[in-house]
């Protein structure tokens, strides 16, 4: 397999500059540019059955959202929201200057594009919703805050990665290979890589993200949940591209209802399901590529 080149591009926040990581495949002098944005607790190498499937078409970009991998963790806590994320997501793409702009977004990463895509003069020609809507369900949200954050360490990466195969379930079926390629860029040794948040000599390995990304997360009440469901169909019904949806059967954060009406609202999306797999299907199995293929490569 090859590997992608890891660069760097400073963003603003409200307590200052930060760094974000962004891996990229493809000729690099490509204008057509496709961006993969990740996860909430995920990073860019996600996207590496994808990007390899698509760099002879595209300059693949897939961004560590600041917090995770290799960008930088920030002081402030409060900046872990999506209205921040859009903004480094428009240094970026002054970056990359891109004369086509395509969007493939993972739950967080979609939410991202979503809210990117619909606002005046937006650069995205086509998106990609994967496994994410305007309303999120309540209870998908308390099973992903049961693990966000915890501070825990592993003695070996096997070990860490048996750890995330369980919490991982939903992805669906992966050959064991599979799993590992997906594993490994999420694991990093303790007080290793960013160099933030672990004392010295801390031993063993932890999660390649900083814990507090859970904080925004955990002080969402019914009411902001309210109120950010009612801006993203606001968001949604503005889409003026074209957009498919991608849903795993089984997801408990994206429902079918939520889907159906994504049909029938807005940009009228495509609607492409996957049986077998829950939150949320990893583009990794040759049915998931081929789909995202076919729509952004179609006329």
């Amino acid at each position: 397999m090859t590997e992608p080149r890891l660069h760097h591009v400073q963003c603003l926040s409200a307590l200052g500059l930060h760094r974000m990581a962004y891996w990229e495949w493809g000729d690099a002098a490509n204008p057509r540019v496709l961006v993969c944005v990740h996860g909430l607790a995920r990073q860019g190498r996600d996207f590496d059955v994808l990007a390899q499937a698509l760099q002879q078409h595209y300059r693949v970009v897939c961004p560590d959202v600041v917090g995770r991998g290799r960008s930088d963790w920030l002081a402030d806590a409060a900046g872990y929201q999506i209205p921040a994320y859009v903004a480094d997501m428009v240094t970026l793409l002054g970056r990359l200057n891109a004369q086509t702009l395509h969007w493939v977004g993972t739950s967080m990463g979609g939410l991202i594009g979503l809210t990117l895509a619909a606002l005046p003069q937006s650069p995205i020609e086509k998106l990609v919703l994967n496994d994410v809507g305007p309303t999120i369900e309540a209870e998908a949200l308390r099973r992903i805050g049961t693990y966000l954050g915890a501070p825990l360490r592993w003695a070996s990466v096997d070990e860490a990665m048996a750890y995330l195969h369980e919490i991982s379930l939903t992805f669906g079926p992966h050959t064991p290979a599979q799993w590992r390629a997906l594993s490994e860029p999420m694991i990093v040794a303790a007080g290793g890589s960013n160099g933030q948040g672990d004392g010295e000599g801390e031993g063993g390995f932890r999660l390649h993200y900083d814990p507090a990304i859970a904080v925004p997360f955990r002080a969402i009440t019914p009411e902001l949940a309210a109120l950010g469901e009612a801006a993203l169909w606001r968001s949604y019904d503005a889409l003026r591209c074209p957009t498919l949806v991608l849903r795993g059967a089984d997801s408990d954060l994206l429902t079918r209802t939520t889907a159906d009406a994504m049909t029938r609202r807005g940009p009228k999306a495509e609607l492409h399901e996957f049986a077998g797999v829950g939150h949320a299907p990893m583009l990794v199995q040759p049915d998931q590529v081929e789909a995202v293929r076919r729509f952004l490569l179609s006329p």
